[in-house]
């Protein structure tokens, strides 16, 4: 406490009993005068000074009832009080002490001297307080040390424990007792390296200071995390005194990061990486092949088969399926290979460190055989196999994501090639990939900028010249290339999920004209070609019941669906449901181009199409080729067998028209009849339309199918 700071109150109602020594005093302190005791007293309580110098003999209220009570107020009562006073004797001075003075000084005043008592008076005052400040210091660290929820250890300047306070046993479980006198490491877990301890006391004994996290083992064997603070306390030489740890428990927090960890890198189910952590794998599995000078793998694995499963059996045993095929798969990897679940039934391989690719090639028919394996679950025995796509680094010297997107090329690939095997990325399919991509995205601008268009190609009946309806083929006004032809742009989107994009705008289409043409008195059976892809899609039967709920006046049979031989034979059980879901509606169906793929008796009773169209590449060479002649009367005679109505595609001239007829097929389309036309030329054309002569004159006796052959 600086003099400068130090505050004297003088109570006199005579001030210049005092003035010679505030003369005196002004100099070193801050002199502050009250002319009586009422004043003193609201003076010392509004700003409590250091000191007070009190005159014993004042009016109304004297030097003795001040001080009285100046000590009855708390704030008040500790400051030295000195009186100054011409009375000189034992019980003036003994009544003034029982009242709590300091001091006495009597008049004639000796400069000197009370100058000096009054120095000391303050100076004893300032230890007085100082010596509070610390008790009251000590008695919080003290509070401070028993109640804290942290751990608190002060070591001495060898490292051994002199004390502990209560939040250390508990969070170690170890007493007081059981520690002191030991070192610290009595604590250490092992998870943390010699090295580490080397750089803590590096750190500690440099700076004085070291904070970070501490892996200790409790009393019990539990292994806890703290985050410790340590300091050094040294004496005024310089040397360590001793050491202060402070500690807080934080394993629910190390927990908790962990878990999040783990759900942010690890798939859920599997336990394995997942795609975030892929690609930080991915990214050293780059650097480390680069630096070594070798091949690494990347493979993208997909289950064949997994989706009949899970609709059979339920989820939870294609979940613990997954996690055992997880489990194989992990089981034929090397140290420091990778594989990770990115979604659903889908895996990514790294295998690094190959000097050929015939070694990548054993592990992964290795992997393959493994994974086919049956497996016993939830008492199913259930299989599956894997389509795996593989591309080499540095042979394929691409980036992270373009490696990965190589494999998926290859593992499709792979897939369509007959599943169940691997496949290694071309470079030339990749290009033609790129092509179809570019493709898709300008045929979707199409679709949406109303660049399709329908157009439609009358099927007559040859015999009466009735109009039996027409089909509906797309055509795509390309703005450069002008009008193109279904060949030209309909094989790259298929098996997209643009095929059904333009699928459901074709049968939009058809119902739109099919309600304006009836709505003009003309009603006219409208035939759309339905993709694969489009006919099992999931909400096919519902988008058809859709379009027909826009359209209520329609007629139940305006609709007929053509769909490929070939395509329904993939998926025969599926096909069926949904031609019978759409029968249900009102629309029939004719399989297409039939006689190109197995045209089985046994499928063609499973399908339940009403008509069977002949391939126009059997229809174009019936007048010179027997071959073809005796496959198209096969199938006439096959249709009316099996109560099927028969439509041949493909008749380019009379000719063509009366060789059917006398085979007992009336129905016909094709170029001899009419070419496709726009919408808006259809009701004229079928105003003017009359069957060839020779059609009408011909073998109208003929009522049964002739034979050939």
């Amino acid at each position: 406490m600086a003099k400068d700071n130090q505050k004297i109150l003088a109570i006199d109602d005579m001030p210049t009993n005092l003035a010679l020594l505030g003369l005196a005093l002004q100099d070193d302190y801050q002199i502050q005068i009250a002319t009586s005791g009422a004043r003193g007293l609201e003076l010392a309580q509004d700003d409590p000074p250091d000191l007070i110098l009190l005159d014993i003999m004042m009016p109304d209220m004297d030097g003795y009832e001040t001080c009285r009570r100046l000590k009855l107020d708390p704030r008040l009562r500790d400051i030295p009080v000195v009186f100054i006073t011409a009375m000189n004797d034992a019980e003036a001075e003994t009544h003034g002490f029982a009242l709590g003075a300091a001091d006495y000084l009597t008049k004639p005043l000796n400069i000197e001297i009370a100058r000096l008592r009054i120095r000391n008076l303050l100076e004893r005052e300032r230890l007085r307080r100082e010596l509070q400040r610390r008790e009251a210091a000590l008695r919080l660290a003290a509070s401070v040390f028993a109640h804290t929820h942290d751990s608190v250890v002060i070591t001495d300047a060898e490292n051994r424990i002199i004390d502990v306070n209560n939040a250390f046993s508990r969070m170690t479980g170890y007493s007081k007792d059981e520690v002191l006198g030991k070192n610290p490491s009595v604590l250490k877990s092992g998870r943390q390296s010699a090295e580490f301890y080397e750089s803590m006391w590096c750190s500690l004994l440099g700076s004085g200071y070291w904070n970070g996290e501490l892996w200790n083992r409790r009393k019990s064997g539990e292994v806890y995390a703290a985050l410790t603070s340590i300091s050094v306390v040294r004496d005024e030489h310089g040397r360590v005194h001793h050491y202060i740890g402070l500690s807080a428990d934080i394993t629910p927090l190390k927990n908790h990061e962990l878990d999040l960890e783990r759900i942010a890198h690890f798939d859920p189910l599997t336990g394995i990486p997942n795609r975030v952590l892929l690609a930080d794998r991915l990214s050293q599995a780059l650097a480390h092949t680069r630096r070594a000078s070798n091949t690494m793998a990347v493979c993208y694995l997909d289950l064949d088969g997994f989706k009949p499963i899970n609709d059979q059996f339920g989820h939870d045993v294609g979940d613990q399926l997954l996690i055992e095929i997880s489990q194989r798969i992990k089981d034929c990897l090397r140290a420091g290979d990778t594989v990770a679940r990115i979604g659903g039934d889908e895996f990514v391989l790294l295998l690094l460190d190959f000097n050929a690719a015939h070694e990548c090639q054993a592990v992964l028919q290795r992997m393959l055989d493994r994974v086919a394996e049956p497996a016993a679950i939830g008492g199913h025995y259930v299989s599956v196999s894997a389509s795996l796509g593989y591309t080499l680094f540095p042979a394929d010297p691409a980036d992270a994501e373009t490696l990965l997107r190589h494999a998926d090329q290859a593992m499709y690939t792979a897939k369509q090639g007959g599943k169940n095997r691997y496949h290694l990325f071309d470079r030339e399919q990749d290009r033609l990939c790129s092509v179809r991509g570019s493709n898709l995205a300008r045929i979707g601008s199409a679709l949406r900028n109303g660049e399709l268009a329908l157009y439609f190609q009358p099927k007559v009946n040859m015999r009466s010249g009735r109009i039996l309806g027409a089909e509906a083929l797309i055509r795509w006004h390309h703005p450069e290339r002008g009008l193109l032809l279904p060949a030209a742009f309909l094989p790259d989107i298929e098996g997209s999920d643009l095929a059904i994009a333009v699928g459901n705008w074709v049968l939009r289409q058809a119902l739109v004209h099919a309600a304006q043409w009836q709505a003009a008195g003309l009603n006219i059976p409208l035939s759309v070609n339905i993709a694969p892809r489009h006919l099992l899609d999931a909400d096919f039967v519902a988008t058809l019941q859709a379009g027909f709920a826009q359209y209520p006046q329609l007629a139940a049979n305006c609709l007929e669906l053509e769909i490929l031989e070939t395509a329904a034979l993939e998926d025969i059980g599926r096909v069926t449901g949904v031609m019978r879901e759409c029968q249900k509606l009102g629309v029939s169906f004719a399989l297409d181009d039939f006689g190109t793929g197995y045209s089985s008796l046994t499928y063609l009773k499973a399908l339940p199409a009403e008509t069977l169209k002949i391939d126009q590449s059997f229809i174009r060479d019936i007048l010179a080729d027997p071959e073809d002649l005796a496959i198209v009367a096969g199938i006439i005679n096959l249709s009316a067998a099996f109560n099927r109505r028969v439509v041949a595609e493909g008749v380019e001239s009379a000719a063509h028209g009366l060789l059917l007829l006398e085979l007992g097929c009336d129905n016909a389309q094709g170029y001899g009849i009419a070419r496709p036309m726009p919408a808006e030329q259809l009701s004229a054309w079928i105003a003017a339309w009359t069957p060839h002569q020779e059609w009408r004159l011909g073998p109208g006796r003929q009522t049964q199918p002739l034979r050939v052959g």
